[in-house]
């Protein structure tokens, strides 16, 4: 039996990570003994992993990464990263040099430096894999790259890689290291290639795995709105973080206020931006408009009973809540930015606009007034294919 180590920097409410469920929701356990580290040991997916999959983290919380509870515990696996092995000493030229290069471009990141603290200082396992798959950027690729005994290694990229903010000296060039890397879009391997090009024949397009039959039957179940607004409901489902850019979305949503729309505006999602929102909200007199309501369990009565979906952010690599609305014939308007332009044609299955106010109150308003626009859009984008089992065959074609 082949052995297949998975490695992921969190298991929180977010689209690589619903992504990874559903991969390895479809490994055989008869054929592959497959285990998963979570390099932050927190996350609250741990309980929607397939009982075939083995956890090796000695220490596991449920907890958000984003919750009071869960930065308490990023704070202290962080300190216990830097002692580990004298890791501080070693880490300070590397950690000073790529602060240095940020400042300069104006651009500080404190979670990309921290992720080399974290794979350093991680648990390290002497079992040798068959094969071993960093699922996402950042820590999860850097502790495969440099910290896991295995025959083939392999690395997932789900962003734009320099819009996200990597640089081959804060990686210390470890896809070098991978028998292959995988990108869930053209546009993302576009992306990675110019920070990489010696990787371009060892780099392919991995497509998410998505499970349609699943999401229409999470659809039906109890749940979604319970206020009793008559109006159109406008929803977004993503992290509150800058890359979604949900402060523009507010400005547009005060100036459909403005015009006299009868639309409200729910956002699913949490993240290190809503006290930031919440102000611009007050600030703009939309508490009863402009309504955050946190991460969900189950999105998808949210989806079915939405009139409109928007997807403004400002970059993305291939976003699994755009996949789910058109699963669900939402009409979608979408920002024109890497990533979301693979994923809906133009007034064909969607909408596209420029990220502004102006632009986002403009898509909104041509699907507000249009009720057969909506049902043409909503009936293409349910119509559309999404990568199946079959991707899996890119994969296990390592093992041979």
């Amino acid at each position: 039996m082949k052995r297949i180590l998975i490695v992921i920097n969190t298991l929180g409410m977010a689209g690589a990570e619903t992504a990874l469920l559903e991969l390895v929701r479809h490994i055989n356990p008869r054929e592959y003994q497959t285990d998963l580290y979570v390099l932050l040991g927190q996350g609250e997916l741990v309980h929607r992993l397939p009982e075939h999959i083995r956890l090796l983290n000695r220490r596991y919380s449920d907890c958000s990464v984003l919750s009071r509870e869960g930065k308490k515990l990023l704070f202290s696996n962080t300190l216990r990263a830097l002692a580990a092995r004298g890791n501080l000493f070693f880490l300070l030229p590397y950690l000073a040099g790529n602060f240095w290069e940020m400042a300069g471009k104006k651009r500080i990141l404190p979670d990309k430096l921290m992720w080399r603290a974290l794979s350093d200082g991680a648990e390290r396992f002497d079992r040798v894999y068959d094969l071993a798959v960093a699922f996402l950027e950042g820590g999860a690729s850097y502790y495969v790259a440099d910290h896991v005994k295995a025959k083939k290694k392999a690395a997932f990229i789900h962003v734009d890689y320099t819009r996200a903010g990597y640089t081959r000296r804060l990686d210390r060039d470890c896809y070098l290291k991978f028998d292959r890397i995988f990108t869930v879009s053209d546009e993302v391997r576009k992306a990675f290639l110019k920070v990489y090009p010696q990787c371009r024949e060892k780099t392919e397009i991995f497509h998410n795995l998505v499970d349609r039959e699943g999401i229409l039957k999470k659809a039906q179940l109890p749940g979604g709105f319970s206020d009793s607004f008559q109006g159109l409901r406008i929803l977004t489902v993503g992290r509150l973080t800058a890359q979604k850019a949900l402060e523009v979305s507010v400005e547009a949503m005060a100036l459909l206020k403005k015009s006299g729309e009868n639309v409200r505006w729910y956002v699913l999602g949490e993240g290190d931006e809503r006290r930031f929102l919440e102000g611009k909200i007050r600030q703009l007199g939309l508490e009863r408009d402009f309504l955050l309501l946190g991460a969900v369990p189950n999105p998808y009565p949210y989806l079915r009973q939405a009139d409109i979906y928007v997807h403004a952010s400002r970059y993305e690599g291939k976003s699994i809540a755009i996949q789910e609305a058109q699963i669900l014939g939402k009409p979608i308007l979408v920002s024109d930015c890497s990533g979301n332009r693979e994923q809906v044609k133009p007034m064909e299955d969607g909408m596209m606009c420029s990220l502004t106010p102006e632009g986002i109150r403009d898509g909104v308003q041509a699907l507000i007034h249009d009720g057969d626009l909506r049902k043409r859009l909503g009936l293409a984008a349910a119509a559309r294919s999404f990568g199946d089992a079959s991707e899996l065959e890119k994969l296990f074609c390592l093992l041979a």
